[in-house]
């Protein structure tokens, strides 16, 4: 099945937590019941080997079967992003195991090495991106440093097609798109609570981690921003605020702690997070957690 993948970049990317089993080792099978809700929800693109993915807790090795393993369970019902990054030649590697899943487009992680360059970062996007055989690139930027004119080199690489935005700086977005390619898509990257001000200036679609729980009220809140309604979509957000603030105490060390414990509570056990991850929930966040499924009737099966 052939995707308008610049139509699902504007949707929800919503980014898959990774399974694990009794013994620490992923289980991507776990995978299927929430691919299966997310996808019949209405969420529009999965991402496989993003941050709620734990990436940076897997060996690369993993995160080739991760990739391959969704690919097959997606079986093209819908466009599958692949996050490759960390030191170059890993990123390379899983750029060509995606290419050979299947995966219809790369996310890439910002580089984590301590000296990066905006130059450098150009001909690190293109090695990654050559290494896939051409695929089309989301870039994933997690810090605005290198400024409006080193974002415009990057996003003239051919094949460049989107910008997951990860900062909480709208104004800097709105200077980025102005001096960026009119074709690039600015999907904002801090999840549904950052929606509102970043569609404001100019994105379109969010990445999201409630899909992995509840992505009924995702796809309502997109539906209510691409709408224009924003009292609506603040409305819908407000409702599953305290998610996203449990998701973002100990600094962000229980983003993907959160997302997990919801999944064990409503009947979905994926396992624990990984170190440095926060695991397990304190008894003031997982009481809060609960008294959250519990207001929103969340379960296995059925969304409120």
């Amino acid at each position: 099945m052939t995707h308008d993948l610049q139509k699902a970049l504007t949707g929800i990317s919503g980014i898959l937590v990774t399974p694990y089993d009794e013994s620490g080792e992923i289980a991507p099978q776990r995978l299927a019941p929430i691919l299966d809700r997310a996808l019949g929800a209405g969420v529009h693109i999965p991402v496989v080997n993003g941050n709620t993915g734990e990436f940076y807790a897997l060996t690369t090795d993993e995160a080739c079967t991760m990739v391959r393993e969704v690919a097959e369970m997606v079986d093209g019902r819908a466009p599958l992003l692949a996050g490759v990054g960390r030191g170059i030649r890993d990123a390379c590697v899983l750029a060509r195991a995606s290419a050979k899943a299947g995966a219809d487009a790369l996310m890439i992680h910002q580089p984590p090495d301590p000296f990066v360059s905006p130059r450098g970062t150009v001909d690190y996007v293109k090695a990654v991106r050559d290494a896939s055989g051409g695929l089309p690139v989301m870039l994933y930027l997690r810090n605005d440093a290198m400024g409006p004119e080193g974002i415009a080199r990057l996003c003239e690489i051919d094949g460049v097609k989107g910008v997951k935005w990860a900062t909480p700086n709208p104004l800097n977005l709105a200077r980025a798109i102005k001096a960026c390619p009119d074709h690039i898509v600015w999907v904002g990257g801090l999840a549904e609570v950052w929606a509102p001000p970043l569609y404001a200036v100019g994105a379109r679609g969010f990445t999201s981690g409630l899909i992995n729980v509840w992505p009924e009220r995702s796809v309502a809140i997109h539906a209510a921003l691409e709408a224009g309604n924003y009292p609506a979509a603040n409305r819908l957000i407000d409702e599953m605020r305290v998610f996203e603030d449990i998701r973002a105490e100990e600094q962000n060390g229980t983003n993907v702690t959160g997302v997990k414990a919801a999944l064990a509570a409503i009947g979905l056990d994926c396992g624990a997070t990984r170190p440095p991850s926060a695991w397990p929930l304190t008894a003031p966040q997982q009481s809060a957690l609960e008294e959250f499924i519990k207001t929103n009737q969340l379960t296995k099966e059925t969304a409120a």
